[in-house]
């Protein structure tokens, strides 16, 4: 899937976000795109060219950039494979009904196309992967912040989702993406996940919404 295909929506322009907030976006965003389908000499390149901080996101996204300038898309499709898809299935399953329950399609799926659906959000014709994939997840809180649905959500909103469908299980998608046997540039991807992770679930308690 890519961010066009994951969701249809009825976006014109966006409207304006604090700095802060299209920053969580972008980053979202980039989470979205690089677990959706093995990343292209474009992506890699970009990727390449991300600088971190002293933080400890901005150090994760600094060794990621570090892989990334180093890999090659041949190989980072095979890694893809091996993480998600394999024969039969790949090492690890991205999705919120797995984790938190133990298989595919169960309620938490359920509950994430009401919410979709409430929100305005609609899965794409040609797309087939269950919503509840840890890709197109990334990208609803994209566009739930950026407000590709209507207005940009207010934070209690977001923080409703997040705690919902997101923090519930990501965190530990990602822990296991950074250890999994076939990781090497998504050991670094999982790492920025993770991280990013711990400081919404922060921000969002701390924010009181």
């Amino acid at each position: 899937m890519t961010q066009s295909e994951a969701l249809m929506t009825q976006e014109t322009a966006l409207p304006e976000i604090a700095a802060e907030d299209a920053l969580r976006a972008d980053l979202y965003d980039f989470l979205a795109a690089i677990l959706a389908r093995p990343p292209g000499e474009a992506l890699l390149a970009q990727t390449a060219a991300l600088s971190g901080d002293a933080t400890r996101l901005g150090e994760a996204v600094t060794a990621l950039a570090r892989v990334a300038g180093v890999s090659k898309p041949a190989g980072v499709e095979r890694e893809f494979n091996a993480l998600f898809i394999g024969l039969g299935r790949g090492e690890l399953l991205p999705y919120a009904s797995y984790y938190l329950t133990g298989f595919l399609n169960e309620k938490p799926l359920a509950g994430l196309r009401r919410d979709m659906a409430a929100r305005g959000m609609t899965r794409a014709q040609n797309v087939y992967e269950p919503e509840d994939n840890i890709a197109s997840l990334m990208e609803m809180m994209a566009g739930l912040i950026r407000g590709r649905f209507g207005k940009p959500a207010t934070l209690g909103d977001q923080q409703a989702f997040f705690g919902k469908h997101i923090g519930p299980w990501a965190g530990h998608f990602f822990t296991d993406l950074e250890a999994a046997n076939s990781s090497v540039l998504y050991a670094s991807v999982g790492a920025v996940g993770r991280v990013f992770m711990e400081i919404e679930a922060q921000g969002f308690r701390m924010s009181g919404a």
